[in-house]
């Protein structure tokens, strides 16, 4: 949306990089659907389109001076003649303003949401997660604590200014997103223990929210080598049930996927395992995952993280329970964790989630566990 007035001649722009990525969906319909602006497809017909279409009438008055003609007498000499008159030029003038008024304003149907009114709030946002999350996609909260602004001079007809804010107290008021970037190349909070995203996920599990958000790797990748920026320093690491396109939505709508970021892909950070069972192995659940708890059973987390690169600085992994670090070690790869959490009170769900920080960092997902019925632990 715009603020500022012409007069001052000082524009701004807002929200320009407040982006959704959708993953998913199949069918042209299915994005001709999207209620965004500049899809022709999701405009819809109202007063406005009546509005646009009635430059379209200078046309009829077009006609008629085009086919009008008048008469008015001229003496030459002692006779008196009849001079013709006709309206050819304005008749042309105003079918050329016709056209022109109405290819400005074509298409006459007008956008869902216009981007001139600052007064939306979260309805345009929340308009295309629903499109997308009923044709069968997921819908992602694209790097909301990156910032954005460039100025933008016009001469005697002043200066745009084109901001965006960090914006992830949009995350809590918006729903049926399948998550958001946790992992990219910039300043981050939200995936912090305590942070945005434990928050939301705290809210999933006391059913606050219909499904938790998932967090996903991103890279602001435009061309090789720009801003020391390369297509593979992030990534994201699927478990599907498929190799499919249909297998890799599924994944990310589930949070069977962990994000890892390496500047110089020297490391090779590798999650190779990640998971919840019972103190004796017998039941496990990985990323994705929800785990039943055995009465006052113990849980117990295993985690192994390798990498292709020896001798490197050491990397710490951290091991966070419901928003609080319960474990953590810091070591040379390969590292594993064994942490049997003991203090988890009886009846009490919770989620548990790993990062691996030092030369490159993996963010997971997490694993839910659930109260069950007592039973042997």
């Amino acid at each position: 949306y715009w603020t500022g007035s012409l007069l001052d001649r000082n524009l701004t722009m807002h929200n320009t990089q407040r982006n959704l990525l959708v993953f998913g969906l199949a069918r042209e319909e299915d994005y001709r659907a999207l209620p965004v602006t500049g899809n022709d497809g999701s405009s819809q017909f109202g007063l406005a389109a009546v509005a646009n279409m009635l430059p379209a009438l200078l046309l009829l008055p077009a006609l008629w001076l085009w086919r009008h003609r008048s008469y008015r007498p001229v003496r030459v000499g002692v006779v008196l003649h009849r001079v013709e008159r006709r309206y050819r030029i304005p008749a042309t003038g105003l079918a050329v303003a016709a056209l022109v008024l109405s290819a400005n304003a074509w298409p006459f149907a007008t956008p869902v949401f216009s981007q001139y009114d600052a007064d939306l709030g979260d309805r345009p946002y929340q308009a295309v997660i629903d499109v997308v999350s009923v044709r069968g996609g997921v819908a992602v909260w694209s790097m909301p604590e990156a910032r954005d602004v460039s100025v933008h001079s016009f001469g005697p007809l002043g200066t745009v200014t084109v901001k965006t804010d960090p914006y992830t107290d949009i995350l809590p008021r918006t729903t049926g997103y399948a998550g958001f970037g946790g992992v990219y190349q910039d300043t981050r909070t939200a995936a912090e223990p305590g942070g945005m995203w434990d928050r939301l996920l705290t809210d999933s599990l006391a059913a606050r929210r219909t499904a938790p958000p998932f967090a996903y790797g991103e890279i602001a990748f435009h061309t090789p080598g720009e801003a020391g920026i390369e297509l593979n320093q992030v990534l994201n690491v699927l478990r599907v049930r498929e190799r499919s396109v249909a297998g890799v939505v599924d994944a990310m709508r589930t949070g069977r996927v962990y994000a890892v970021a390496e500047p110089n892909r020297v490391l090779g950070l590798r999650l190779e395992r990640f998971d919840i069972g019972t103190d004796d192995g017998e039941r496990t659940a990985t990323a994705g995952d929800v785990f039943t708890r055995n009465g006052a059973a113990d849980v117990a987390i295993r985690v192994d993280v390798s990498g292709a690169a020896a001798g490197l600085k050491p990397v710490t992994l951290v091991i966070v329970r419901s928003g609080q670090v319960v474990a953590r070690t810091t070591g040379n790869l390969p590292l594993s964790q064994r942490f049997v959490d003991r203090a988890l009170p009886v009846g009490q769900g919770a989620y548990y989630r790993v990062e691996v920080h030092g030369e490159g960092e993996i963010l997971s997902n997490p694993i839910f566990v659930k109260p069950g019925p007592p039973g042997p632990s």
